[in-house]
């Protein structure tokens, strides 16, 4: 595995892979990485013959307020368990050389970027979508991987790729859960002991209203509900909504078309996100 932290040296270590017509899959990431991530680079590894991770905390996705500053990092432990999971670049620029002096070119996302999330960090998906797209630029991948959790930022990735043209194709990878169903989080580790459990307050109202659709629960008012009687352990629900997975507007009051039921809730002074699709069987 390889190591890399400049544009120019990535470009030489892929140009011979491109020569021999190999695949190139790509995995962005901020480090600190946990199984979800390398169930990307599994996904990665399965179907391209070279694998690039990208590890890198993007500071243009924080607001002013947010944890840049104190995001965890461990560059040694994210190298080993790329090393170890198959990968064969790790790509680790540094703030500077994504970001340039006088860098002033922003990729600006449309509709999908503004509820949910979008609503409640301005700017983010700014930031998210300007440094993806550069990460597409320099790396030039055939796939990109992404993780369901974040599942705002994989349609604001999908999307900004097909209106730009761009020729990757975007695989998202089903979330990885601990085993008592909490979403792997590089931000778990902010928790203590008693915040970690109520954390699954999050995770068993969302799988409970999963469970309650196949059942046959299709009101999707009722399917919220179901959802919101298991969060009050948590400090503060930020927002918990069901939404078309394609357009991420409410989505209609009895479901016929795939759905997402995404939340983000404050547990101490965490913020987790997480989601469950729901897609209606058809005839």
């Amino acid at each position: 595995m390889q190591t890399i932290t400049t544009i120019a040296e990535l470009r030489r270590a892929l140009e011979n892979a491109r020569k021999a017509d190999k695949r190139v899959g790509f995995v962005p990431t901020m480090g600190y990485l946990h199984d979800g991530h390398l169930a990307l680079v599994e996904a990665s590894r399965a179907r391209c013959d070279v694998t690039v991770v990208s590890i890198f905390v993007n500071p243009t996705q924080f607001g002013p307020n947010e944890d840049l500053s104190t995001y965890p990092r461990d560059f040694l432990r994210d190298e080993k368990l790329c090393r170890d999971a198959g990968a064969a670049i790790v790509f680790a620029p540094d703030a500077g050389e994504i970001y340039p002096a006088q860098f002033e070119t922003f990729v600006e996302p449309g509709e999908l970027a503004k509820p949910l999330c979008g609503a409640f960090r301005p700017g983010h998906f700014r930031g998210v979508a300007t440094v993806v797209c550069k990460l597409f630029n320099m790396v030039q991948p055939d796939v990109a991987f992404f993780g369901q959790k974040d599942f705002q930022q994989c349609a604001v990735v999908r999307r900004m790729a097909r209106d730009l043209d761009l020729p990757i194709e975007i695989v998202i990878v089903p979330t990885v859960r601990e085993p008592d169903g909490l979403a792997m989080s590089s931000r778990n580790r902010y928790l203590g002991e008693g915040d970690r459990r109520r954390a699954l307050a999050i995770s068993r109202g969302l799988l409970a209203a999963a469970d309650g659709f196949r059942s046959g629960e299709r009101d999707a008012e009722r399917l919220v509900a179901i959802a919101k009687k298991h969060l009050d352990a948590v400090d503060r629900l930020q927002y918990l909504e069901l939404v078309d997975c394609d357009t991420l507007k409410p989505a209609e009051s009895s479901l016929c078309r795939p759905a997402a039921l995404c939340a983000a809730a404050y547990v101490g002074s965490t913020r987790l996100i997480d989601n469950v699709v729901l897609v209606p069987q058809t005839l």
